[in-house]
């Protein structure tokens, strides 16, 4: 009942941010700019999102090897080429981190699978604010109203500190952590997020393939707005859509469709540029995840078994977990 329960409120919060965002330009002028778009560029966006879900499979590889066990490449991109469909055929992400999850346990042990997926997407999160918050001054002078400034502290550096406070569960004075499943199973994920800070042969390529996958987004979202004609410079594209993303990380709607419509027409208003091209590249740029998805779907058709026993049961009890821990998207 509480997941039909949360399921129908992210549903009506995103059919809700849709329709303040379409009200607030020309339906008809959208109509007619996506009527002619330029499928060159989106030639060009959708094989950068490709690289970007393979440069995610490469991190997330390097975690799960923290983690103690080992995944080759090939199945680390074709996990994550799956994680995709689910990302975007589920209510939630967590639908896509619990198939990675079962998929890499029934290579390793559960407990190394899950740790692998909740680190992966902390570092993310974690690494999308601090490239945001290291933007602020150029984007700060773009984003005039107090409203929009005020917003983007708070996410970013919210989400640093929340990665300040995971860290700090491996704190020897919070022992009495170890008296709750949970908690016991978060310090020991954040022992092994700490041990990848102290270690620069880790740290770095671990947190420098998470800013090439931003840098990625920005890209692909510049490759949006060019095709439909929309007046966005690249570094604009930096400064303006990486935010927007970070904010679509509150788990408050479906795949975040709404809060990164609403947040990217707002971003532009506030730049001073036509809120409608926000609007066109947000859709563009969710829609080009959709096919990202579609084509994981078809490597989950016909490479997995999914016949495996016990696999929905591992599903339902990881997206539990998950459920508790949400709050990420394909992009990070």
């Amino acid at each position: 009942m509480r997941k039909a329960l949360s399921l129908v409120v992210k549903a009506a919060v995103s059919g809700l941010l849709l329709y303040l965002a379409l009200r607030t330009v020309d339906i008809v002028s959208v109509k007619d700019r996506l009527s002619q778009i330029d499928l060159r560029w989106i030639g060009l966006g959708l094989p950068l999102l490709l690289v970007q879900v393979f440069v995610l499979a490469v991190r997330w590889r390097l975690i799960v090897i923290r983690c103690g066990a080992d995944l080759p490449l090939p199945q680390a991109f074709r996990y994550s080429m799956i994680a995709t469909f689910f990302n975007q055929t589920l209510p939630s992400s967590v639908g896509g981190d619990a198939i990675r999850i079962w998929l890499v346990g029934k290579r390793a042990n559960w407990r190394t699978a899950t740790y692998s997926v909740l680190l992966d997407r902390v570092v993310g999160v974690v690494a999308l604010a601090m490239f945001v918050v290291a933007c602020l001054p150029w984007t700060l002078a773009l984003i005039r109203n107090p409203v929009g400034r005020t917003a983007l502290l708070m996410i970013g550096l919210g989400c640093i500190g929340a990665g300040i406070v995971f860290v700090g569960l491996t704190w020897e004075r919070l022992r009495i952590l170890q008296r709750w499943s949970l908690t016991r199973h978060l310090a020991a994920a954040a022992a092994i997020a700490l041990s990848v800070l102290r270690s620069p042969q880790a740290f770095v390529p671990i947190f420098g393939l998470s800013f090439v996958i931003h840098l990625l987004t920005a890209l692909a979202a510049w490759c949006a707005a060019r095709a439909v004609r929309a007046d966005l410079p690249l570094i604009y594209s930096v400064f303006l859509v990486l935010p927007v993303i970070l904010i679509a990380v509150v788990p408050i709607s479906i795949a975040g469709w709404g809060v990164r419509e609403g947040a990217m027409v707002a971003a532009f208003g506030y730049a001073g540029l036509p809120p409608s091209d926000g609007l066109l590249v947000s859709l563009l740029f969710g829609a080009g995840y959709l096919v990202v998805g579609a084509l994981g779907g078809l490597v989950w058709t016909f490479t997995t078994d999914r016949r495996a026993p016990g696999a929905g049961a591992v599903l339902s009890e990881q997206a539990g977990l998950g459920a508790r821990l949400d709050g990420n998207r394909d992009t990070i």
